[in-house]
């Protein structure tokens, strides 16, 4: 290691190394998850909507169904579909982006800026 730690490394000629050029793509991919921008990744946005949608469909059925089995609530079926399709849509989106966001953290961390 370099007794200044500031200093890039140096190879085997005295020259610094410097990292590999990141495309513009690589780049604003880099930025937008990392600081703040709109995910262009089609993979990533067809990810957070197929989990929004079952998270809304499957909290809606169960809604229906507690709202259905429990009389003492006196909360019509649909009432209680909305209001689990309302927390699935919550839960889906929280749930997909906090993943998202872990994922493509430990993909740049291991330089995958894909």
């Amino acid at each position: 290691m370099s007794e200044r730690p500031y200093e890039p490394p140096i190879d085997q000629e005295g020259q610094p190394q410097h990292s590999p050029a990141m495309s513009g793509k690589d780049t604003y991919n880099v930025v937008s998850d990392t600081v703040t921008g709109v995910n262009l990744r089609w993979s990533d946005n067809k990810f957070q909507a197929l989990c929004i949608l079952v998270s809304v469909l499957l909290l809606a059925f169960v809604g229906a169904a507690a709202a259905a089995l429990n009389s003492g609530w006196q909360l019509p079926w649909y009432g209680g579909a909305g209001i689990g399709a309302s927390a699935g849509l919550v839960i889906g989106t929280f749930g997909s982006g906090i993943f998202l966001m872990i994922y493509r953290a430990v993909r740049h961390i291991r330089g995958q800026h894909d």
